[in-house]
């Protein structure tokens, strides 16, 4: 299959017995990752507690509008980086699935088909179905190995085990090169932002056992860890965890980089909103191979939140907030109450090093 990509031209400045400047070609790809805000299938699986989600408390019309939830979040996942690339990301992590079914029916939407997404899903532990995924271009991403990481957590009240999402850790490689790439859903903040915290700090430390097994055998691997991670970059499990830099310099060796740090910190952007105030819970953040200068391979370039005008409430009680797809009950034909977050990879387009040679 003919590969498609998206070549933009970058002016970098160049020190040579002084500063000049080379404008360079670069080929470019999207990483996304979006919670799909429960993107449930309309029928009831006894095994699990899909009848409390929000699709099956639709009463009527509950087909067509699962038809109207799935065609909603293709458009999204199409557009992600497009004004850049031209085209939808290459890899996608997604969270709040059902099942494998509900994702099928995805990649099989008109607006994605003929995108050709391949799946990783695993069906996890989560009392209420609620997964992670990843998609993938089948034309430029080749899955090499894939796992699920089961997150141990346990609830103070009841001194029991708790269900909750895995961790899906997806190794392969990116035309030809090799990345791994870790999807999360991290246990979220009910019963209180404090007595919740200890089980995203477990979430954490089972996202830091994954990268640290991954450099272990690889110390220079290139590693992506996303996700909705119900923590903002500056809570413990992100800060102090996984010790997660904001600046690029700063980043040591085997070190984690995020970049939604300073976009949080400085801007006060989010990606979901709760009472009027923003958190900016979903994040993709790299390891540092990511960050050098030799752009022969593919290297991290910028990021940021999707947050077009139509994802965005234009009007009420919840006027700027994500449009989400369920309110009062019923299907608001929104979207997500979360907005997706992306980064671009970029690599030297080959002819530049041709030119060179002549």
């Amino acid at each position: 299959m003919h590969l498609k990509y998206r070549l933009i031209t970058l002016l970098l400045m160049v020190s040579v017995n002084g500063i000049s400047q080379e404008q360079k070609n670069y080929r470019i790809h999207t990483i996304a990752f979006y919670n799909l805000e429960n993107l449930f299938d309309t029928i009831n699986d006894p095994t699990k507690y899909d009848e409390a989600s929000p699709m099956m408390e639709i009463k009527a019309n509950r087909s067509k509008i699962y038809k109207k939830k799935i065609r909603n979040m293709a458009r999204v996942l199409s557009d992600i980086g497009s004004s850049v690339t031209h085209n939808s990301p290459a890899l996608i992590g997604i969270c709040e699935i059902e099942n494998v079914t509900v994702i099928e029916d995805l990649v099989n939407d008109p607006i994605l088909m003929e995108k050709d997404y391949g799946i990783v899903h695993f069906d996890g532990p989560d009392n209420r179905s609620i997964d992670v995924g990843l998609l993938y271009k089948k034309s430029l991403f080749q899955v090499v190995s894939k796992s699920t990481h089961t997150l141990k957590i346990y609830d103070s009240d009841t001194h029991e085990r708790q269900n909750t999402r895995d961790q899906l850790l997806v190794t392969g490689t990116l035309e030809g090169e090799t990345i791994h790439i870790i999807v999360n859903h991290w246990p979220s903040r009910r019963g209180g932002e404090a007595k919740s915290r200890p089980k995203r700090v477990s979430a954490a430390k089972l996202n830091k056992r994954l990268i640290d097994s991954l450099q272990s055998i690889n110390p220079y691997a290139k590693i992506v860890t996303m996700g909705d991670l119900n923590d903002n970059p500056t809570n413990k499990s992100v800060k102090t965890i996984l010790k997660a830099k904001s600046k690029k310099e700063n980043v040591p060796f085997k070190g984690i980089y995020n970049p939604f740090i300073d976009l949080f910190k400085k801007s006060g952007l989010g990606t979901t909103a709760y009472r009027d105030s923003w958190s900016l819970f979903d994040q993709i953040m790299v390891t540092k191979p990511f960050l050098e200068k030799d752009y022969s391979s593919w290297m991290y370039y910028k990021s940021g939140i999707f947050n077009e005008n139509y994802l965005v409430t234009n009007k009420g009680r919840y006027e700027g907030y994500p449009f989400r797809s369920f309110a009062d009950g019923g299907f608001t034909n929104g979207f997500s109450d979360h907005f997706p977050v992306y980064m671009y990879l970029i690599k030297e387009a080959e002819e530049n090093s041709s030119k060179t040679k002549q």
